[in-house]
């Protein structure tokens, strides 16, 4: 499997192991990202009595490669939203285990879930805090098909949100996954999440559930990049999106507009503000339905990235997942998969997870303060 081999082996002898490596990847992609823009999130462990307290200071990135769409946000809209679940911070001996499973892999794969981007302000569904606490349940595939009405809330919703959702940045744990991915001690990664900060860190992993970055035709596959879809409706609803796009979106105000966002980038707004007048463009090549290129509840991922998924997960010789609860199938039978080919397996998660069971190595915490570590 040729996007499973790697040349960057030889570069790992000179470190002693994984630990001195991220420590080495971090502080040049610090320097190198404080060189471009000035500040960095500059994570700072102090030890206490066999446990680590983390101290941030303040934060602002922009990956090379990343398109800032958001210059007028500030940058501090995100730090009112509890998204992040609570734990306590992990223990030396826990960060101790997590590096020797690192080392002693020569074809690790990762998979990391909405946990590495809660601590970049995008909420999740299953944590305490998630978006099922509320009693909120996502669009399913076969709603947004059969309703044009269901398809024009979710468009209203995600146009709405758009802005806001892009303006979440790649935390810790993206940059230092994509330090070891680029120094050869990741083999192969992939994703649940849908906002590609990955790729904004500098990583290209399978994205299983797809991105909202795209959207396509469900009838001929026609695609188109996002901003490219926000520009046709706001063609088409120019005083609706001027409305929108003059909110205060400091995340204090959103109750005085009824706004909450969600997992998938969409916020949620009274229906007075779609249900009239709000029009959603088609397919410019067959007329067709336009949808997120998302696998959304009630669908499938595709079969040839599955099949690259699973083939990752049973050539492997550790599994590594990072911020999933492993909820959904799609996820959950791959380190099964890994698990049984005879693969070492472990999980960073904050609370259950569905293969708790399954997996010998656990690690409650948070992943910022675990990657960087």
């Amino acid at each position: 499997m040729a996007a499973l081999r790697s040349s960057h082996r030889p570069f790992i002898s000179k470190f002693n192991g994984a630990k001195e490596l991220l420590r080495t990847l971090l502080i040049d992609k610090n320097q190198s990202i404080s060189r471009k823009i000035g500040t960095f999130w500059r994570p700072r462990f102090i030890s206490s009595q066999g446990s680590l307290r983390l101290v941030q200071s303040k934060y602002r990135i922009t990956p090379t490669g990343a398109s800032m769409e958001n210059k007028d946000l500030p940058s501090d809209f995100l730090r009112h939203k509890k998204m992040v679940p609570s734990a306590d911070p992990p223990k030396v001996e826990d960060i101790n285990i997590l590096y020797q499973f690192f080392d002693r892999s020569s074809k690790l794969v990762v998979l990391t879930g909405a946990g590495i981007s809660t601590e970049s302000g995008i909420p999740d569904y299953r944590s305490p805090n998630g978006a099922y606490s509320t009693g909120f349940r996502p669009i399913t595939h076969q709603e947004f098909i059969r309703s044009n009405r269901a398809r024009r809330r979710y468009w209203a919703r995600s146009y709405a949100g758009w802005r806001r959702f892009t303006a979440a940045e790649p935390g810790p744990a993206h940059i230092a996954l994509a330090s070891l991915e680029k120094a050869g001690r990741i083999k192969f990664m992939m994703t649940q999440n849908v906002d590609r900060l990955h790729h904004r860190a500098g990583s290209n992993p399978l994205e299983l559930h797809g991105t909202v970055y795209v959207v396509a035709c469900t009838n001929c596959g026609f695609s188109l990049p996002r901003s490219s879809f926000q520009d046709q409706v706001k063609a088409l609803n120019p005083k609706w999106a001027e409305a929108i796009e003059s909110l205060d979106y400091d995340s204090r105000l959103d109750k005085s507009f009824g706004m909450k966002q969600r997992p998938d980038g969409d916020i949620e707004i009274d229906e007075k503000f779609w249900e009239e007048e709000f029009h959603i463009p088609n397919c410019q090549k067959c007329d067709g339905i336009l949808k997120p290129d998302v696998v959304f509840f009630g669908d499938n991922v595709p079969k040839g990235r599955a099949d690259r998924a699973m083939e990752a997960a049973k050539e492997c010789d550790a599994f590594l997942v990072l911020g999933s609860s492993l909820m959904t199938m799609s996820a959950f039978r791959l380190v099964r998969a890994a698990h049984e080919a005879g693969a070492a397996t472990a999980i960073v998660n904050v609370g259950v997870s569905r293969a708790d069971n399954l997996i010998p190595l656990k690690i409650n915490a948070k992943l910022g303060e675990v990657c960087c570590f």
